[in-house]
């Protein structure tokens, strides 16, 4: 049975919804029955998932939106209009994101553009929608996209690093509020994709990598960990199994415990410890 938010008639919002994990989420909205908003920076790139959206769904379940979600007037006018056209939000899917790179003393100017569509993104749309959703008194999701960089901060993005750090623990305290406040049906969760095959990875790929999933397989297995109540939406890929995931994280967690230098994976001294932590050894 799929997550009482998820029926016919109510209405998602997915900002980063023109393509990618966004847009299968909201296909799968779709599908559902829902009402649904895609909101994007791009308005052809919106016009051209409005019409695929339309192949499965009526035409007036469908919604968009030109959105900068590092402005919080953008996501205002955002929340304003969907109301306006749909009565309100049930399934808000904070997903919008950008990874051009980054230098740890690189241009300030990218480092901005980076944190303020990934991390105040989130804020952003958490902040604002939530009120309104909350008020509704009905089941419904806040679903934040996040990262394994946010978790075990890889050396060679920090910028990325930083903002999807920062997407963990807004989500982690955002549910930690949300049900502690009276009468709230609504609920937080961190969406952790694997290696997903999007325009965000392809870096000049045409053919998906053996190791990638599909945004469809990403959004198909986020919708059966919703429906369990998972908060922490880890996914797997075709090369990276959950228990790999796991050992990297506690890895990363046992830098401090241990009193190891910082990132201790990349680090020369540790490289053997590591790999027998990772075979159990």
């Amino acid at each position: 049975m799929p997550h009482p938010a998820i029926v016919k008639d109510n209405v998602a919002v997915i900002t980063g919804g023109a393509s990618g994990i966004g847009f299968a989420a909201a296909m799968a909205f779709a599908r559902a029955g829902m009402k649904v908003c895609i909101a994007d920076v791009d308005e052809a790139r919106l016009a051209e998932a409005a019409t695929k959206l339309s192949s499965v769904a009526d035409a007036t379940h469908v919604m968009t939106f030109a959105a900068d979600v590092s402005r919080a007037e953008s996501v205002r006018e955002l929340e304003r209009a969907v109301g306006a056209h749909f009565g309100g939000t049930d399934v808000l899917m904070n997903n919008a994101g950008i990874q051009p790179g980054s230098t740890l003393f690189g241009e300030p100017d990218n480092w901005q553009r980076i944190i303020g569509v990934n991390m105040w993104g989130i804020i952003n749309g958490s902040r604002i929608f939530a009120p309104s959703m909350i008020a509704r008194g009905k089941a419904g999701l806040i679903i934040n996209t996040g990262s394994k960089q946010g978790i075990t901060t890889p050396p060679g993005d920090p910028a990325y690093n930083v903002s999807k750090a920062g997407v963990k623990a807004f989500t982690e305290a955002l549910q930690h509020e949300l049900r502690n406040t009276t009468g709230c049906h609504v609920t937080a969760h961190l969406l952790i994709p694997g290696f997903v095959f999007t325009g965000l990875t392809a870096k000049g790929r045409t053919e998906k990598p053996a190791g990638a999933w599909t945004p469809e397989q990403t959004v198909d297995f986020m919708l059966a960990r919703l429906e369990a109540g998972d908060f922490y939406i880890l996914c797997p890929d075709n090369d990276v199994p959950r228990a790999l995931d796991e050992k990297r994280m506690l890895w990363a967690a046992g830098d401090i415990v241990e009193n190891r230098p910082p990132l201790s994976r990349w680090h020369p001294d540790y490289a053997e410890a590591f790999t027998k932590f990772v075979k159990g050894e």
